[in-house]
């Protein structure tokens, strides 16, 4: 069940891939999937579970990426040094699921956020992914940094060997990887999670083995601190799972998660190490403010999920 770091120096688990759109579907009311295939996933890996990559996106006058450099060495300062009108969205998201067809071809899916009409805004979160994805069509090609090994420190989901209980909870930035843990737990392993969605309608069907049980918390207009809040009177309202060695999985908003995190570890006696918490975003500022400080080394909890 663990996914463990590979032996792999970090600069060879990851590189640039070229990724094509094959087809969109709507998941409930927030999500939409984006299918991606094409000739150069030949080499992609995927190590399951909270396995991330990170995408750049063109801006809304390009229909592909372009890139001045992907050189492992260059890129990052070619990719900063681009114009503001003409620089790609560069996004944090977790592979949903990577299949090969029954033709041998490989197809990434990636789960969107959709917000504006249509879609309940979250809070803080910026629009242009989601403004990418609303208009992607089968064709369009976008970069990305993903796996090149399957054993890669982007696997942030590794309970150790005597997890007997897992603990999650996600909001809907951190839905899909959630659901891509669940996709791969064992059979029979206890699970208690607090999912947060926006909307009724993204309370989705997800398919486990599992033993899961799972509380949807709807947001709805909730916002701020009313809106920790809510996610911690769930919390506090529900038995945990009997356990000896508790593991925790926890996403989503950092200000939200790091109240989660306090109140497994206070209030539920759960062991901070087998605690792993990551703020998939902050309220009031963009993933590139995130990415800067994170490179400044101001924000070590926030590291950029690349390590091309």
């Amino acid at each position: 069940m663990t996914a463990a770091a590979s032996d792999t120096p970090a600069a060879a688990h990851f590189r640039f891939f070229v990724l094509e759109v094959l087809r969109t579907r709507r998941l409930g009311h927030s999500f939409l999937r984006v299918t991606f295939g094409g000739d150069r996933l030949a080499d992609f890996r995927s190590g399951g579970f909270d396995q991330s990559l990170s995408l750049f996106l063109p801006p809304p006058h390009r229909e592909h990426t372009e890139l001045p450099s992907t050189d492992e060495d260059t890129w990052f300062a070619a990719w900063r040094a681009m114009s503001d009108e003409e620089r790609p969205v560069m996004r944090s998201y977790t592979v949903r699921e990577q299949r090969r067809t029954p033709g041998g071809a490989v197809e990434v899916d990636v789960d969107f956020v959709l917000h504006g009409p249509g879609a309940t805004a979250a809070p803080g979160a910026g629009t242009p992914a989601s403004d990418w994805a609303g208009r992607a069509v089968t064709g369009r090609r976008i970069m990305a940094i993903g796996p090149a090994v399957a054993e890669n420190k982007s696997v942030r989901f590794q309970p150790p060997a005597d997890a007997d209980a897992i603990l999650m909870y996600a909001d809907e930035t951190a839905l899909p990887a959630a659901a891509a843990i669940l996709d791969r737990l064992a059979a029979g392993t206890r699970v208690r999670a607090w999912f947060e969605v926006p909307h009724a309608g993204d309370r989705l069907d997800l398919a486990t083995l599992a033993d899961a049980d799972i509380t949807w918390i709807v947001r709805g207009d909730t916002a701020g601190r009313k809106r920790t809040e809510r996610v911690l009177d769930a919390l506090r309202a529900a038995p945990l799972p009997p356990a000896e060695a508790p593991y925790a999985w926890v996403a989503g908003e950092a200000g939200t998660v790091r109240e989660v995190r306090r109140h497994l570890v206070r209030e539920r006696s759960v062991d901070r190490r087998a605690v792993r918490f990551t703020g998939y975003w902050r309220l009031g500022a963009s993933e590139e403010q995130l990415l800067a400080e994170a490179y400044a080394g101001r924000a070590p909890s926030e590291e950029p999920t690349s390590e091309l």
